[in-house]
């Protein structure tokens, strides 16, 4: 037994929407995640992209408003959470900004799963490649609301998002110990760098037709991370990570970005002198 977490950012209602929604809930349907992070989801007027994507399928939603959607002032762009297991609390934290208008949030939940209580963040950062420093100060505040979230003795939290920078940026080094900030440092473990594949990851990648005409390079921007495993125990392990909505159907993409999954350890490692010669 596993939690599967699952993060995308749906572009909205974009391109071809009806036909991304089907994808998208296609994919929803055949990974059947526990918990899934959405960015720029849209709520408001008569609009509800996230209640959308996971109509019928057994899920609770939470969202948080980022900043009015374009043109369209009674329509909130901002992220999203569906989860299989009940909601039990809920949060939102506004993120630093550079003071242009550009204005980003978070959206936390604590279900009860079955493997007790979870914690976990959806969030999406700024997007411009020259606000490295905004995206800094971003992710020292989401790393402290995080593990403030956690339930005490609980499975380790999960963060997940469109983070809108390279896994080699300095914001993502500090989210996974490999660098410092202001004199201060954390580690997540992030779930491609330890259970993903060969590859790099890329999930905005310029084979994608809708992110191809925005002319940027290829690299890795969203991610799933997630607290220490418990010791001795595993409980929270990183076991595998994958890109979904990588291929398009009928020249229709899921989305302009790819998603990312990953499933961590539920059960309990057998004790050493129980393990398996």
């Amino acid at each position: 037994m596993v939690l599967r977490v699952l993060s995308l950012n749906v572009w909205h209602d974009s391109g071809p929407w009806e036909r991304r929604r089907e994808l998208i809930r296609g994919e929803i349907e055949q990974l059947a995640p526990d918990l899934i992070g959405f960015q720029e989801v849209l709520q408001g007027d008569g609009v509800d992209l996230a209640g959308e994507l996971v109509e019928g399928l057994g899920y609770e939603t939470e969202f948080v408003h980022a900043s009015p959607f374009w043109g369209r002032p009674d329509v909130s762009f901002g992220n999203a959470i569906a989860t299989r297991h009940p909601i039990v609390s809920h949060d939102t934290l506004t993120l630093p900004d550079a003071g242009d208008g550009e204005t980003r949030a978070a959206v936390s939940v604590t279900v009860a799963a079955p493997v007790g209580p979870v914690s976990f963040t959806s969030t999406h950062l700024n997007w411009k490649l020259h606000h490295g420093e905004v995206r800094e100060r971003q992710v020292v505040a989401l790393a402290d609301y995080v593990r403030d979230r956690r339930p005490r003795g609980g499975f380790p939290p999960i963060l997940v998002g469109d983070f809108n920078a390279d896994a080699d940026s300095t914001e993502i080094r500090y989210l996974c110990g490999l660098q410092s900030l202001g004199g201060r440092s954390v580690y997540f473990a992030d779930a491609w760098r330890i259970a993903g594949g060969d590859e790099g990851g890329d999930t905005w990648s310029n084979r994608n037709d809708y992110a191809r005409p925005w002319l940027e390079p290829e690299r890795r921007l969203d991610y799933v991370f997630a607290g220490e495993p418990i010791r001795p125990s595993g409980i929270g392990q990183i076991l595998s990570c994958r890109l979904m909505g990588d291929e398009p159907t009928a020249d229709v993409w899921p989305s302009d970005h790819f998603g990312v999954v990953a499933d961590l350890r539920t059960d309990p490692l057998p004790p050493p002198d129980e393990a398996p010669a």
